[in-house]
């Protein structure tokens, strides 16, 4: 008795199972029926223009480049679209310093920073499709700040007595932004200009050394970048 009442019991799951399959089917293929939506694939590339805001350094923001893929989905009587895309770029930033040899002569200390970015964007139509309003969040994994020249790496960070060029490479490498912008074309071929400002606190893995700084403050930063690009899609 047991086992049939099992057996009974798998019987009416295995029915509700297949029912609501039929059913996703059938709404899932009315709504492909009813709208028709637009897949593509683009490539994107461009140039940057990167800082970190902080109180900790006097920065000067430098120049770089973007290249990435996009994919993008198209609901033709809808309002917007949306896209996600990865994208790769590399950043320059300068920090003032001083060389122990002439501590009151200040020198621009220049890094790279390389970037791997993951962004998830709408795109609201002001002008159909060919003018839109682009915002969105954005997860970034990015490498150390590089310091350019190895000659520089024991000068010491303007408005410090003993913080090295060399210790302020390790910021913390995962990090969360905001996007928005806009994007301009006709057919295929597309202008996007965007800014990005970083909602976590880069310089933040900086806090866990200890520099004997003789002071309280702690290291705090956010990026920002400029980007304009242009994409082709496919």
């Amino acid at each position: 008795m047991l086992k049939s009442h099992i057996l009974e019991m798998q019987k009416k799951q295995f029915i509700l199972l297949v029912a609501f399959c039929m059913a996703f089917v059938t709404l899932v293929s009315a709504q492909h029926t009813r709208y028709t939506i637009k897949n593509g694939i683009g490539v994107v590339g461009g140039l940057t223009q990167y800082d970190i805001i902080t109180d900790n350094f006097k920065t000067t923001s430098g120049s770089g480049f973007l290249g990435g893929m996009i994919a993008t989905v198209d609901i033709p009587h809808k309002w917007y679209t949306v896209s996600y895309g990865l994208q790769f770029s590399q950043n320059s930033i300068e920090i003032e310093g001083r060389s122990l040899a002439n501590p009151l002569q200040v020198e621009q200390l220049e890094y790279d920073l390389m970037a791997v970015q993951l962004a998830f964007m709408l795109h609201v139509k002001l002008l159909s499709d060919n003018l839109t309003l682009d915002l969105g969040p954005q997860l970034q994994y990015n490498g150390q700040l590089d310091l350019k020249n190895s000659n520089q790496e024991d000068f010491i960070i303007n408005g410090y007595d003993v913080l090295k060029a060399k210790d302020i490479s390790e910021i913390s490498p995962f990090n969360v932004n905001g996007v928005v912008g806009a994007s301009a074309g006709i057919a295929n071929f597309r202008l996007r200009a965007t800014y990005s400002y970083g909602f976590t606190n880069i310089l933040k893995k900086l806090n866990d050394n200890d520099y004997n700084l003789n002071n309280s403050d702690r290291f705090e930063g956010n990026q920002t970048m400029l980007a304009f690009a242009l994409m082709i899609t496919f």
